[in-house]
């Protein structure tokens, strides 16, 4: 899991993450090891996927952008085997886990990554490539003086716009109402998407997205679930 290229990252200083140092199981270090040249792709600032190769034979192509442990990514891979899903993941116990649960399921239209996820979209995935994003339960960043660690913003918006084909959607989901709430102002207030839901921006939860690990533990402590869904305008 060693980067290739080098971005000029000093332009963007603030983070929608923190890297923890969580503790790799020996079957996370393992996976990472075995199983990392199978479905790992390098990050590489000077070079732009070709999804053409990556995922020969599949037209379709969607990015999940924080995976956390990979067990709803790998799920809808596995129930949607005529498209090819790219994730995206800081943190290697995630990674070693999503590698290992890949593996058990035997799923081939999966690829992984490990770098900031805005890195990676600057950088590596080509123009109108993409025919849906995943942002689903990205920290809340819920006090007030963290805001500006969301990774909503206009900066993602941009790159949602150019990387998403003509008619592409972008599906967010959270159970943070106030970041809710901000996604939607973010959303609706930019011509360029189309709000799928109703007139707050919400939309009912669709049966493709599996109950993330997140999202368990977001209703066990009472927290509401929001989906988000916005189609790239087809004049873009």
């Amino acid at each position: 899991m060693e980067n290739t290229g080098q971005a000029d990252t000093k332009k963007r200083s603030i983070r929608s993450f923190v890297k923890r140092s969580g503790r790799l199981t020996t079957g996370q270090q393992e996976a990472l090891e075995q199983l990392w040249p199978r479905y790992g792709i390098e990050f590489d600032a000077t070079k732009k996927l070709d999804f053409v190769t990556i995922f020969a034979g599949l037209e379709s192509i969607k990015l999940e952008i924080g995976f956390g442990n990979g067990d709803s990514l790998v799920q809808m891979a596995h129930n949607d085997p005529g498209s090819g899903y790219l994730g995206i993941e800081v943190h290697e116990p995630g990674v070693g886990h999503c590698l290992i649960k890949a593996e058990q399921t035997g799923v081939e239209n999966l690829r992984i990554m490990s770098r900031d996820a805005l890195d990676i979209l600057e950088y590596m995935i080509p123009d109108a490539t993409l025919d849906a994003v995943f942002l689903f339960f990205p920290d809340p960043w819920h006090k007030k003086k963290h805001h500006k660690r969301r990774i909503v913003n206009r900066l993602f918006r941009d790159e949602m716009a150019r990387v998403l084909k003509p008619g592409g959607v972008l599906h967010m989901a959270t159970d943070w109402q106030d970041y809710a709430e901000h996604m939607a102002e973010n959303m609706l207030a930019d011509e360029r998407f189309t709000n799928l839901g109703d007139e707050n921006g919400f939309s009912p939860k669709p049966d493709y997205r599996p109950q993330t690990k997140f999202e368990r533990r977001g209703l066990k402590f009472g927290h509401g679930v929001w989906d988000l869904m916005f189609r790239l305008s087809s004049s873009q």
